[in-house]
Parts: C-alpha cells; structure tokens; sequence
C-alpha cells in the first residue's frame, strides 16, 4: 500500500495542494480550543482525574490529526485522521459504562468490546445506510443508547447525553451532506461537522467530570438521622 497515495475525499479540495482546503484545515482550532475548555474544566473540578484529562488530551490530538488530513490528505494522513477518534469513542464507551451507568469495571470492559465487535460487523451496513459517516453511526446509537439506559435507571446525565446526541447528529448531516451540496456551495459543509463535533466531545467530557464530582460527594445524611461528629 502508498501510504503517500492522494486522497481526495472533500468538495473544499480542488487539487493536491498543502493549503487546497483552507476552510476545513482550520476550523480543526475547534477541536484545540475545546480541548483547553475540557482541561479548564478539569483542572477546577480538583479531581485529578487521569481518565478525563486522557481524554481532553485526545480530543487535541484529534484537531491534529484531522489538520493533517485536510492538508497533506494522503493515506497516511487519513490513518492520523481517524485513530485518535477511534481511541477517544471506545475509552470514552468504557467510561461511561463504569461512571454513567454503575456497571464494574469488567463488566464496562466486556460492553466495550462487544460495542467493538458490533461496529466493526455492522459496519458495511452502517456504510450503506450512512455512505461515508457510517462510520459514526455506532458512537451515535451509543451516546442515545446510554442516555436511554440512565433515564430508565433514573441515574443523572440522561437529559444532558441526549442533548449531546442530537448535537451529534446534526453534525453528522453535516458530515454527509459534504459534497452533496458541494455545487450549490463550493466550500462545501465538512467545516460544521469539525465544529459541531468539536463541541460535543467537550460536552461529554464535561458530563464525565460532572459525574465523577457526584461519586466522591458524600451523601446527605437522612433528616432526623444526621449527628455531629466529634
């Protein structure tokens, strides 16, 4: 396989060029920027938490990797693309399994590697139903699957995770709507998918952190119940 083969994937590139989709290459700031929003958050919650801070570092290896992309856009380049995403759906899965819904931590790793599985043998029918963002059709059904999960337990989160959702599939229309209207609007619309992105992994981020202060806060003590400690 070249590794150096062009790719021309998006209605903003009109050539091979370093700078040939500007638009697309720059909004990945997005990406850096909710990055240091999500460490901003982290760092004044106090937790210390390495998995979310792991995870806002991932999230600007993301605006990196997809600014590689939309520039030099070759093989290689792509692979730059796509593992940080990758990497970031199915810790971020394991997380939310263990903080979100209570479940073990074997339990949180086993759901992980059945939701892998499952994406990867539904993802030619995800391609076919999707076209080029089948790819993501399972981080969506999970996020609402999840959000779903936590409403019927009544655990907190569910309102804020579906609210996200739908953040998601809105820059998933984006997404797929690229080069669709590519000839009624040049610069095509992959720029809103890395916004819109960009701002829903900073709100699941922020849910992790949320739900990790709620798990270290002492619980109320019952009225009529509660005594002075010495």
């Amino acid at each position: 396989m070249d590794w150096t083969a062009p790719i021309d994937a998006y209605c903003e590139r009109l050539d091979a060029g370093f700078w040939a989709e500007p638009v697309n290459a720059v909004t990945n700031a997005a990406f850096l920027i909710a990055a240091l929003f999500a460490f901003r958050d982290w760092r004044a919650s106090g937790q210390g938490d390495p998995a979310t801070f792991l995870l806002a570092v991932i999230v600007a290896v993301v605006g990196v990797g997809s600014f590689l992309f939309h520039t030099f856009a070759t093989r290689w380049a792509a692979l730059a693309d796509v593992l940080p995403i990758a990497l970031f759906i199915n810790i971020y899965f394991c997380l939310a399994l263990r903080r979100l819904v209570g479940l073990s931590w074997p339990l949180a790793v086993f759901g992980t590697l059945l939701f892998l599985g499952a994406s990867y043998a539904l993802g030619p029918l995800f391609g076919r139903l999707a076209g080029s963002s089948g790819g993501y059709v399972p981080a969506l059904g999970a996020i609402f699957g999840v959000a779903a999960t936590l409403w019927l337990m009544r655990r907190p989160g569910a309102g804020m995770l579906a609210v996200t959702g739908m953040a998601f599939l809105l820059s998933l229309v984006f997404r797929t709507a690229d080069m669709p209207a590519c000839e009624a609007f040049p610069p095509g619309t992959h720029f809103v998918w890395h916004c819109l992105n960009a701002l829903v992994l900073f709100l699941l981020i922020r849910l992790l952190i949320r739900a990790k202060s709620h798990e270290g806060a002492p619980a109320a003590a019952p009225a009529g119940n509660a005594r002075d400690t010495p």
